[in-house]
């Protein structure tokens, strides 16, 4: 059950960041490995998406349920290749006007076979599709 945390500053509003991470559509534009996106179910404050990732031979859906709150994303598990998975964006004005992104995200596999694959490479995945939103923020806000 792979568990990876970050903390980072950014120089961006936490207004800005929040947005750049709630914008779930958008995602296979600057995503790594993720081939497509649908957004449903939107309610008050939180949507159902699918996610279709893909990398080499593995390609898999994911449906999870993302809850929108004044500080914080939470997404959690519905169904798909894994036992389960949580994730959380947690954003936090600075002093100088940027943004402190507490992210964490956790999960396991159904298939044994899956997390072996994946295991070692977990790590250097999500710390690439942490700084896939890193260059996305540069790009829309021009740091």
């Amino acid at each position: 059950m792979p568990k990876f945390t970050e903390v980072r500053d950014f120089p961006y509003s936490k207004d800005q960041m929040y947005k750049m991470v709630a914008d779930v559509d958008a995602y296979p534009e600057f995503l790594p490995w993720c081939q497509g996106v649908r957004t449903y179910k939107h309610t008050g404050g939180s949507l159902q998406a699918d996610l279709v990732i893909g990398f080499k031979m593995f390609r898999e859906r994911f449906t999870s349920h993302v809850t929108f709150t004044d500080d914080r994303i939470e997404v959690d598990y519905i169904k798909g290749p894994l036992k389960y998975l949580h994730n959380h964006w947690q954003f936090i004005e600075n002093k100088d006007g940027g943004c402190h992104v507490d992210f964490l995200v956790d999960f396991e596999f159904k298939n044994k076979i899956f997390e072996k694959m994946i295991g070692g490479f977990f790590t250097e995945a999500v710390s690439h599709m942490i700084g896939a939103f890193e260059k996305r923020a540069d790009e829309l806000y021009g740091g």
